[in-house]
């Protein structure tokens, strides 16, 4: 059977949790790098490797294309801060699963590719964001063939009442399927360094 066939596995690090993201996600979703200091603060609190001065490296989805085979239970939530992204993780091993937006409304997943079992099944990075230039000033490449991307897919989902289809959340409440874990500012504070 030919890869472009066959979903693509992913996990946390003690394999408790484990899914697949389907083939249309390989089509219409987006393989991108984040340098904003939000994601680095991310990966430290769940104790992965310092990826400064590189990115973080994020495969963007709708929810309703990834589905759990296993673990869905030991899904977590932390934000780093009342307002912040909602980022998931395993409760098993503490490893990041992905970030989505703060309403199931809004259907979107960044999943770390570090998680993928053939990350190079993702194609290229298409777009990078919060790079830092010599004068200290943030800029993007690719943002809005991303962004293009990213609305196309909330529409669709939208259309065809995909949106509901989501692990993430209760559809019938609109509330997270796990109580959100927020660091203390002190806590937070380090996470910046």
């Amino acid at each position: 059977m030919a890869l472009d066939n066959v979903p693509l596995n992913f996990s946390c690090t003690c394999g408790e949790v484990r899914g697949v993201v389907d083939i249309t996600a390989l089509r219409d979703g987006a393989h991108i790098a984040c340098f904003c200091p939000d994601c680095r603060a991310g990966e430290l609190f769940f104790d992965q490797p310092d990826p400064a001065p590189g990115p973080v490296a994020l495969f963007q989805t709708a929810p309703d294309r990834l589905t759990f085979l296993r673990g869905q239970d030991k899904l977590g939530l932390m934000r780093l801060g009342p307002n912040g992204l909602f980022r998931w993780y395993a409760t098993c091993c503490n490893t990041p699963i992905g970030n989505t937006l703060k309403t199931h409304k809004l259907p979107f997943v960044g999943i770390p590719v570090a998680r993928f079992a053939a990350p190079e099944r993702l194609g290229p990075v298409q777009a990078q964001g919060f790079i830092v230039t010599s004068d200290g000033k943030k800029r993007h490449k690719g943002a809005g063939r991303m962004v293009w991307r990213m609305f196309s897919r909330f529409l669709s989902a939208w259309m065809s009442g995909r949106w509901r289809n989501t692990p993430f959340f209760d559809v019938e409440t609109g509330k997270p399927v796990a109580k959100a874990k927020i660091p203390t500012r002190e806590e937070r504070a380090a996470l910046y360094r």
